[in-house]
């Protein structure tokens, strides 16, 4: 019976930290959601969303909105779209929200695009790349709440550095089933992003 119980003592004690890493991670993913930290920076990101036809769906068209409040409250000279052609689509998420954003009335000449990026870490990259030929790195991010955590490590493994800002008129934020199957997905999703963020830095720092 003792040998018994010590043959499982170390895969329940496995399942227990990975248990509250999983807690820490999910606590984390809810709190990032409610930290709105606007303020001055040298450009502000929209993180893509689906377009349809040329027009911004109504969770991108929630992330523009708040995107160019920040703009006009003066955050930052520059904005940044990003997202690239999905499958079947014509025309790129980052073409659509430009265009959205000078019928704002922002002036296209301040609408940057990262039209290539289909995933998180994708966009993020080209907007680093974008942002480096200006000498600019300090970025206001913009996109649902559930997302902000994720984004920020992201954004800080690519050499950015983020601050966040989610809006709050997403319609995934009034789906109580939807926003916690994202939440849910997050909390997945940080921890292999964060180690995944730990073992790109290694790389760096043994190629230096």
């Amino acid at each position: 019976m003792a040998r018994e119980r010590r043959r499982w003592r170390a895969p329940l004690r496995v399942a227990v930290v990975v248990l509250c890493a999983w807690l820490v991670s999910l606590a984390l993913v809810v709190i990032w959601g409610m930290r709105d930290e606007a303020g001055p920076v040298d450009a502000i990101v929209v993180l893509g969303a689906a377009q349809w036809d040329g027009r911004p769906s109504p969770v991108l068209r929630a992330r523009l909105e708040h995107a160019h409040k920040l703009w006009r409250d003066g955050r930052a000279p520059w904005l940044v779209v990003t997202g690239g052609v999905g499958a079947g689509d014509t025309t790129s998420e980052a073409k659509v929200g430009q265009r959205f954003l000078t019928q704002l009335g922002v002036p296209q000449k301040n609408v940057l695009l990262e039209a290539t990026g289909r995933t998180t870490d994708q966009s993020m990259r080209g907007v680093a790349a974008i942002l480096k030929e200006k000498q600019l790195n300090r970025v206001l991010l913009v996109s649902d709440p559930f997302h902000m955590l994720r984004l920020d490590v992201v954004a800080r493994s690519h050499g950015l550095i983020p601050l966040t800002s989610p809006t709050r008129t997403s319609p995934i934020s009034r789906n109580t089933f939807e926003l916690l199957t994202y939440v849910l997905a997050e909390s997945i999703k940080v921890p292999w992003t964060l180690v995944g963020a730990g073992v790109g830095w290694l790389r760096n720092r043994a190629a230096r």
